[in-house]
C-alpha cells in the first residue's frame, strides 16, 4: 500500500516541484531526478510483488471517508476547470460543457445517493497491474527525460509559441500520477476521477502551442473523451441505482460475470473505446499530432491510450461468450483493418505512428472481446511490446526531425549513412512493432487460435481471423517500406553532424535496450506477468483456461531467423556503413554522380526514388468515413442490445 501511495503522491509532488523551479537548469535537474525516482520505484514495486498473487488493500473507515470527500471535491473542481477552459469553444463545440455538466451530475447523484455500496478494498495489485506500472513508470519517465532537451529545441524553432514549460512538465507528471491511480484503483469512483484527470491533461498538452489548430484539436480530444466519461458515469449510476449488482469495486464487477455485470461493463467499454481512440473516436488521437513529440509519445505509448485497453482487458471475462463481446471484437477489428490500410497512405512519420497505434489498439480490443485465456495472453503482450517500441519510435522521429529538419519518411532516405545511431534505434523500434520474436508475432498467432475457438454465432471466429489476416498485411507493407527508406543509398549529401542531445540519447538508448530485453526475456515476462493473471481468473471460474501451446521447435526456428534481423541495427550502430556516390546510366548525361542527369533539350533532372503509398487505390477519406460509420453502428447495437 505504501508503494502505491508513493507512486501516486510522489508523481504529483514532483509536478509541483518541477513547475516551481526558479530556472531552466534547476527544472531540468528536477525532471531527471523525479523521472528516475518514479522509474526506480516502479521497478522496486514490481520486484516486491512478483512472487505474490493478487493483493487487495483495505483502509480504515476514517481514512476512507476523508479520501471519499477529497475525491468528490476534486471531481467538482475538475469539472469547474473544464468549464473554465470551455470559454474558448466555438459554436459547434457547444456539446462539450453539456457533457461536463452531465457526467458531473451523474457522479454526484451516485455519490450522494441514500444507499451507496460499501467499498472494502479501494486499491489492489496483481501481475497485470505490475506490468502496467513498469510501462507507466519506466517508459513514461524516459519520455519526461527526453522532453528536457526536446522542448528547448522546440521553442528555439517555434519562436511564436509561448514558453509554458513549467506548466508543461507539471501536466506530464500529473499525467503519470493519474495513470498510476487508474492502474491501482479498485474503487470505481476513484478510478473515474483519475480517468478524467488524464482527459484534462491530454486536452491541455495537445493545445500547448496555443494555435487555433492545436486548440481545436485539444477540444476535439476533450469532447470525444467526455462522451466516454459520460458513459463511464452512467455505468457507476447503474451500479448505484440499478437492479441486481450493487457495487463500486472493480473486482466485484468482474467477478459478477456477464449475467449480472454486462450492462455496466458495456457502458465502461464505450469509455475504453474512446480513450483508446477506436473508431469512431479516433480523430482525437490523429489531431494530437500537432502537440510536441514527447506529448505524442506519452499519449500513444504508456499513458492515455493504454488506460483504455487496460480497462477493456480487465473487463474481458465479462464479455466471454456474449454477443456484446463479439460486437466489441468487431469494433476493434474494423478499426484494425481500416487504420492499417490508411497508414499505407502516409508520408508523415508521426501520422504513420498514429494510425499504426490505433490499429494495434484495435487488435488488443479484438482480443479483449473474446475473453479467453489465450486472447488475454495475446492482448497483454501486445500492450507490453507496443508501449516500449512505439515510445521508442515517437521519440526517435522527434529527434530525427530536429536533426534533419523533416519528419517525412522520404527525407529519411539513407539515414543509416547519415545518422547510423539514429537509424539503428529506429530500426529496432520498427522491428519491435511487427517482428519481435516472442511478442507481436506470437501474439497474432495466439490471437488466431483464440478467434477460431469462438462459438457465439456461426462463423464469428473465422470472420475475426480474416480481419486479422487482411489487417496484418498492410502493417507489414508500411513498416518494411519505412525500413527500406532508412537503409537505401541517399540521393543527397549528408546534413550536419550535430550529436544527439544527451537527455534525448539517454531516453532513446534506454528504450532500445528495453526493446531488446523485452524480446529476449519474453518467456520470463510471460511467466511473471501474464500467466499468473490468467491462471487467477481461471481458478475463479471467470474465464475458460485452454492451453495454447506453440511447438518449441517452431519457436526456436523463428528465434534464429529473427535474431539476425535484430542484430542488423546493432551492426549499423557499431560499424556505420560508408556513403559513396557512384555514376550510373541515368538515361542521359550524368551531371552530379548518380543524383541527376541532363536529358532532352538540355533539361537537368534530379533522380529520385519514392515509396508506394497506394493513394489511388486506398482512399483515406472514404476508408475512414465508412470505418467510422460501421464502428458507430456496432457501438449503438452493442449498447442498445444489452439495454434491451
Amino acid at each position: 500500500m505504501y508503494s502505491i501511495s508513493f507512486l501516486i503522491g510522489f508523481s504529483l509532488l514532483a509536478g509541483f516541484a518541477v513547475a516551481a523551479s526558479p530556472d531552466v537548469e534547476t527544472r531540468s535537474r528536477r525532471v531527471r531526478l523525479s523521472a528516475s525516482v518514479i522509474a526506480l520505484a516502479s521497478v522496486l514495486l514490481a520486484l516486491f510483488h512478483l512472487a505474490s498473487g493478487p493483493e487487495f488493500f483495505a483502509l480504515s473507515p476514517g481514512v476512507l471517508h476523508v479520501l471519499d470527500w477529497m475525491f468528490t471535491i476534486g471531481g467538482v473542481g475538475l469539472a469547474l476547470v473544464l468549464l473554465y477552459f470551455c470559454r474558448r469553444i466555438v459554436a459547434r463545440e457547444w456539446y462539450i460543457p453539456v457533457l461536463v455538466v452531465l457526467q458531473t451530475g451523474l457522479m454526484l447523484s451516485a455519490e450522494f445517493a441514500e444507499v451507496t455500496p460499501e467499498v472494502a478494498h479501494p486499491f489492489y495489485i496483481d501481475s497485470f497491474t505490475v506490468l502496467m506500472t513498469l510501462i507507466v513508470g519506466v517508459v513514461g519517465g524516459l519520455i519526461c527525460i527526453h522532453a528536457i532537451r526536446y522542448m528547448q529545441d522546440y521553442h528555439a524553432h517555434e519562436k511564436t509559441v509561448p514558453n509554458r514549460q513549467a506548466a508543461f512538465y507539471f501536466m506530464l507528471f500529473l499525467f503519470l500520477a493519474s495513470m498510476f491511480g487508474i492502474v491501482f484503483s479498485n474503487h470505481l469512483l476513484w478510478l473515474f476521477f483519475f480517468w478524467e484527470v488524464t482527459t484534462l491533461c491530454s486536452f491541455w498538452l495537445i493545445a500547448y502551442s496555443g494555435t487555433d489548430e492545436a486548440v481545436r484539436n485539444g477540444f476535439r480530444a476533450l469532447g470525444l473523451n467526455l462522451i466516454g466519461g459520460v458513459s463511464f458515469a452512467a455505468a457507476i449510476a447503474w451500479l448505484t441505482f440499478g437492479p441486481g449488482l450493487h457495487t463500486w469495486e472493480l473486482d466485484q464487477l468482474i467477478a459478477a460475470g456477464s449475467a449480472m455485470a454486462l450492462i455496466p461493463a458495456v457502458l465502461i467499454a464505450v469509455a475504453g473505446l474512446a480513450k483508446s481512440a477506436q473508431l469512431p473516436f479516433s480523430s482525437w488521437l490523429l489531431g494530437a499530432m500537432v502537440a510536441p513529440t514527447p506529448v505524442s509519445a506519452l499519449l500513444h505509448s504508456s499513458t492515455m491510450v493504454k488506460a483504455g485497453v487496460f480497462l477493456l482487458v480487465k473487463l474481458s471475462p465479462v464479455f466471454y461468450d456474449t454477443y456484446a463481446g463479439l460486437l466489441l471484437s468487431l469494433i476493434g477489428g474494423v478499426t484494425f483493418l481500416v487504420t492499417s490500410l490508411v497508414a499505407v497512405n502516409q508520408r508523415n512519420a508521426k501520422l504513420v505512428l498514429a494510425y499504426s497505434t490505433i490499429a494495434n489498439l484495435g487488435l488488443i480490443v479484438m482480443c479483449a472481446g473474446v475473453g479467453t485465456a489465450g486472447a488475454m495472453w495475446a492482448a497483454i503482450l501486445l500492450i507490453l511490446f507496443h508501449a516500449v517500441a512505439k515510445a521508442l519510435m515517437f521519440l526517435a522521429v522527434g529527434t530525427t526531425e530536429h536533426l534533419i529538419g523533416s519528419r517525412d519518411i522520404e527525407d529519411m532516405e539513407g539515414l543509416v549513412y547519415r545518422r547510423p545511431a539514429m537509424a539503428a534505434m529506429m530500426l529496432v523500434g520498427i522491428l519491435g512493432m511487427f517482428l519481435a520474436p516472442f511478442g507481436m508475432l506470437l501474439s497474432k498467432y495466439t490471437s488466431f487460435q483464440a478467434f477460431l475457438s469462438m462459438d457465439v454465432m456461426l462463423g464469428d471466429g473465422l470472420m475475426l481471423a480474416t480481419i486479422l489476416a487482411f489487417g496484418s498485411a498492410p502493417t507489414l507493407f508500411f513498416w518494411s517500406k519505412w525500413m527500406g527508406k532508412l537503409v537505401a543509398m541517399p540521393r543527397r549529401l549528408p546534413p550536419g553532424t550535430d550529436p544527439i542531445p544527451r537527455d534525448e540519447a539517454i531516453a532513446l538508448v534506454s528504450l532500445t535496450l528495453i526493446t531488446y530485453v523485452a524480446c529476449a526475456l519474453f518467456p520470463l515476462a510471460d511467466k511473471v506477468f501474464v500467466i499468473p493473471y490468467t491462471d487467477y481468473l481461471g481458478a475463479l471460474g471467470l474465464i475458460p483456461v485452454v492451453a495454447a501451446s506453440i511447438p518449441w521447435d517452431n519457436i526456436a526456428i523463428m528465434s534464429l531467423m529473427l535474431a539476425g534481423l535484430f542484430l542488423m541495427p546493432l551492426a549499423f550502430w557499431l560499424r556505420p556503413p560508408r556513403h559513396a556516390e557512384v555514376s550510373g546510366y541515368l538515361s542521359g548525361a550524368n551531371v552530379s554522380g548518380s543524383a541527376s542527369y541532363r536529358g532532352a533539350m538540355g533539361v537537368e533532372r534530379v533522380v529520385e526514388s519514392r515509396g508506394y503509398y497506394l493513394s489511388g487505390f486506398i482512399r483515406e477519406d472514404i476508408m475512414m468515413r465508412y470505418g467510422m460509420l460501421g464502428a458507430g453502428v456496432l457501438i449503438v447495437v452493442m449498447v442498445g442490445g444489452v439495454a434491451l
